[in-house]
């Protein structure tokens, strides 16, 4: 054994000599088997050496990490999981949480990356209290291998550990000592190694292009949910809280953050090419919120009007790119300040910008990572809706802050609480620093809707979900967490009233801060302070799923008008028999009436399955809206008498613009539901002829894609193409094509989104406009302004060919702004010849396109026609090992998955898709797919039954009238 461990060494040192090594100082020039040869050998070495050693022959030390699996084998080939066994994981695996009889208090954390070889060394010695005298530490690790581990008591002597048992698939290591740790403080010293992997989550590289144009890697961060464990063995779970004081090593010539501000920086003794950068230490915290961050960046900074230093990190040479994102962090910290009347509690923020990054952001406390598109906006090269997008972004990383940082869930059940609250009061956020936005409206398109649409599904979920293991949290990170949640808190500060909603949050934030909570700890705390029943009302929210339609008739007797009110849950399936009609919410109900568009005449709460409500003092031709405002999250469907005195309020506006776009969107999910006639909502539809407002044409639009895309089923498509010109025709002529003195924000957006729907619809005009437009753009005589950009790319390419596509190729490949990649990757998918499909969806595969953005390719193809869509689901299957491994679990998989298959609207593809996944694996889009089987279902049964009657009446709107 010594020999052979000799041997290893040997080799070792071969391979890190200075002379056969590239400079530290370059990232480039490096063999990455080289890096692999280092790392393998190293283990392999310790692992000879531990077999030489007497233990414990019950403990089988299992390797972790995958690129150090050959290795092992050499000397344990039949410890390893075979991949097949872990995909066929039964759907709800057992999970137990940690033990508490050791728990942290302290983490003293040294880590030292290496940028070349895309391996990490760690130190940790974590302070902690054993509260029950036992023989074993459990922790959580994932991707890591333990070199040793010891532990020694305050006062007392070193115990090594004696083995380490690897249980892979819980992501758990245990400690073993040869005698009982007693009950006090001690000292738990780990030694450990891992690699910089390139999945975008945990400790991971991700990769640059300087100036110069060479690649570089930086090394970052990802933890949330259960990826702090790939970075560093630890307590990984929200509820085990620590102080962390974390020192890096790294080039000199990097910049290196952490969540705290650094207190010293030093160079590093065995390496002058290094620095050491030590920390201060963090508050107490959760494992999930630590983050570090090395590379090179440029930043600008402010500081807030509460004395707070926030900085916007920004690729080099970019740091006028991050000035939006730090005027608006320095407007949100004082306004969030204020709001909770609770102070924020770190010296610093910074936001910095990651070139690979999955999610859109993640809020790290007082590091909160984005992903370029999120946080960078150039004044002249970023169109309208990037700018809001950075606004709400910033708005809702800064609100966890407070409300996931400074108070957290007590586990992933309570998820939502951090999720919905954020998603929330972003956009109260963005309507204080940006009034002009009208974004509550927007909330109504892009997260109420969205909600209820997921939420009507019978494959949906509670707001509350029980999960336990690590590949069941990334399910919930879907739009009934956030979107559902944001719209259930929206509808409860309305019922509570501001005043008493922000006293509750406050109660909360000073009871709970340094802590974890609960759903029903806020509740409480909103109970106390409005005096009304919280809980029995929200429980019905967040505890089942779905939510109600409220069906609604009257009776005018003399001056008063008599209200019937009921409620059944709403199915997208349509009305059943059964269990659809048992449930049942307290329903906080408003009532307006024509006199008072605006004014809530009455609240009442729908606490039965039915009740009648008598408004007095109302004139017989007066009409009576329920749900001004559309605050409560259920569907509405009105009797006839009802719905067509309020469609005049469409046509003469006096209806509200967020009660125009409610109404016409639940009368469109009745139709999909099979309650009303496609018909009927086409007709309605008709009546936005004359509507002025972006976010009720926003939505229209969104729902004529939904039914165009169900339409290229079938040989009439060309028909609903000329509706959709029909309809949108008369405010493109009003706009027109260039912004005009004295427009705004929301001007830009209109423009935008109505002359994209124009070009794609085959509006003969539109086209040949953009056709010169874009001609000029590529010839560089006359630059596109940012706003036209999308719609003019989307127009050429939906009508284009091989020599458009190599043009689009080409823009891409110039642009130097991430905003603008995405911008034509989200649209190349429009071209419409097979071959050229096929360029693009291997085109989404490259190295010219970033790992999260291959998911919104693949996409744009699969949502451009029905061409695209049975391409792309073909190229989903065709390279499955691929996808799957990229995105290993994350909820970009889950994303993938429904972009390239929820538009199907055949049977059989149901049943091609439930088949593919019960034999390609994803336990972390379980769900997804069934969602996906469950709307190819719904879709095929939509397009049988109404299909005909939509094409009659298309016909019948071209004849001549008689």
């Amino acid at each position: 054994f010594l020999l052979l461990a000799y041997f290893w060494t040997s080799l070792l040192k071969q391979t890190t000599n200075p002379s056969t090594r590239s400079s530290p100082h370059s990232l480039t020039g490096h063999s990455p088997h080289m890096a692999l040869i280092q790392k393998r050998t190293l283990m392999a070495t310790v692992e000879i050496i531990r077999l030489a050693l007497p233990r414990n022959p019950t403990l089988v030390a299992k390797p972790v990490s995958p690129t150090l699996r050959a290795s092992r084998l050499l000397v344990r080939f039949n410890s390893l999981s075979s991949v097949s066994t872990l995909f066929s994981m039964p759907e709800r695996r057992p999970f137990v949480r940690l033990p508490t009889d050791v728990y942290p208090v302290n983490y003293g954390l040294r880590l030292k990356p290496d940028l070349i070889d895309f391996t990490f060394e760690g130190k940790l010695e974590a302070a902690v209290e054993v509260t029950q005298g036992t023989n074993q530490i459990v922790m959580n690790c994932a991707d890591i291998d333990i070199i040793t581990a010891s532990f020694v008591p305050e006062g007392g002597e070193e115990i090594n550990a004696t083995g380490f048992n690897y249980q892979n698939e819980d992501e758990k290591v245990t400690l073993c000592f040869p005698s009982i740790l007693q009950k006090g403080s001690g000292s738990l010293k780990i030694d450990f190694v891992g690699e910089l992997n390139d999945k975008m989550k945990g400790f991971y590289r991700s990769k640059y292009t300087t100036p110069s144009g060479e690649n570089h890697y930086a090394a970052v961060t990802q933890f949330e949910a259960t990826d702090a464990r790939r970075a560093f063995p630890c307590w990984d779970e929200p509820a085990i809280k620590a102080t962390f004081d974390i020192t890096l090593i790294v080039p000199k010539d990097r910049i290196a953050l952490s969540n705290m501000n650094v207190v010293d920086r030093k160079p590093y003794p065995e390496d002058h090419s290094l620095v050491e950068v030590k920390f201060a230490t963090t508050p107490i915290m959760s494992s999930y919120l630590v983050a570090f961050v090395i590379g090179e960046y440029d930043f600008v900074e402010s500081q807030s009007s509460d004395g707070v230093t926030v900085r916007v990190y920004t690729p080099v040479g970019k740091a006028e790119q991050g000035k939006f994102a730090l005027e608006v962090a320095t407007k949100t910290l004082p306004f969030y300040k204020d709001y909770f009347s609770v102070p924020y509690p770190l010296p610093k923020i910074d936001l910095i910008a990651i070139a690979d990054f999955a999610a859109g952001a993640m809020e790290n406390w007082g590091l909160v990572t984005y992903r370029e598109t999120a946080l960078l906006i150039d004044p002249k090269n970023s169109c309208a809706s990037s700018r809001q997008w950075v606004a709400l972004v910033v708005g809702h990383e800064l609100a966890h802050q407070w409300f996931g940082n400074l108070v957290t869930m007590e586990w992933w059940t309570h998820l939502w609480l951090n999720e919905g609250f954020a998603s929330w009061i972003e956009y109260l956020c963005v309507d204080h620093c940006f009034p002009e936005y009208d974004i509550w409206t927007q909330f109504v398109s892009a997260d109420y809707t969205r909600a209820l649409d997921l939420d009507a599904l019978d494959n949906s979920h509670p707001i509350e979900v029980d999960v336990g293991h690590p590949s069941e949290v990334d399910e919930i990170f879907d739009a009934i967490s956030y979107s559902k949640g944001a719209s259930v808190i929206r509808m409860l500060h309305n019922y509570i009233g501001d005043e008493d909603f922000r006293k509750g949050m406050n109660a909360y934030l000073l009871k709970f801060q340094h802590k974890n909570a609960s759903t029903e700890d806020l509740w409480e705390c909103l109970e106390q302070a409005s005096g009304k029943p919280i809980a029995a009302v929200m429980n019905s929210w967040t505890k089942q799923m779905g939510f109600p339609i409220i069906v609604v008739d009257q009776e005018q007797h003399g001056s008063d008008r008599v209200l019937k009110i009921s409620q059944k849950k709403f199915c997208a399936s349509g009305p059943r028999n059964g269990t659809c009609k048992k449930e049942h919410w307290m329903v906080p109900i408003s009532i307006c009436t024509s006199e008072g568009p605006s004014c809530t005449k009455m609240k009442v709460l729908l606490d039965q399955p039915e009740t009648t409500v008598n408004v007095t003092n109302i004139a017989p031709d007066h009409w009576i809206k329920i749900n001004p405002g559309t605050v409560g999250f259920y569907r509405i469907q009105y009797s006839s008498a009802m719905l067509e005195s309020l469609l005049p309020g469409i046509r003469d506006l006096t209806l509200l613009p967020v009660d125009r776009l409610g109404l016409q969107n639940d009368l469109f999910s009745l139709a999909r539901a099979g309650m009303i006639s496609t018909v009927e909502v086409l007709k309605v539809m008709e009546a936005f002829v004359n509507e002025p407002n972006y976010t009720v044409w926003s939505d229209l639009s969104c729902n004529l894609g939904v039914l165009s895309s169900l339409l290229s089923h079938t040989d009439f498509h060309e028909d609903i193409q000329e509706f959709i010109r029909d309809l949108f025709t008369p405010i493109g002529m009003k706009l027109g094509w260039d912004s005009k003195t004295g427009e705004g924000h929301l001007d830009a957006l209109l423009r935008g989104l109505v002359l994209g729907k124009l070009g794609k619809a085959g509006h003969k005009a539109t086209l040949e406009e953009a056709r010169r437009r874009f001609k000029e753009h590529v010839e560089g005589k006359q630059i596109l302004p940012a706003d036209l950009r999308s719609p003019v790319y989307l127009t050429v390419l939906k009508h284009g060919d091989s020599t458009t596509l190599d043009t689009m190729l080409k823009l891409h490949k110039q642009a130097d702004m991430q905003e603008e990649k995405n911008r034509i990757e989200r649209v190349l998918g429009a071209i419409p010849a097979p071959d050229l499909i096929q360029r693009v969806l291997n085109f989404a595969l490259s190295e010219e396109v970033r790992p999260q953005d291959t998911v919104s390719v693949i996409g744009g193809v699969a949502g451009s026609s029905k061409q695209g869509r049975k391409a792309a689901w073909k190229f989903v299957k065709d390279n499955w090992e691929e996808l799957h491994n990229r995105y290993q679990g994350g909820f970009l998989i889950s994303r993938l998955i429904k972009l390239t298959v929820d538009g199907f609207a055949i049977d059989k593809m149901a049943a091609e898709v439930k088949s593919f996944f019960e034999s390609h694996h994803a336990p972390a889009a379980e769900r997804t797919v069934q969602q996906c089987c469950e709307n190819i279902l719904l879709n095929a049964a939509w397009l049988k039954r109404d299909a005909e009657d939509i094409h009659q009446y298309l016909l019948q709107r071209k004849a001549p009238p008689v």
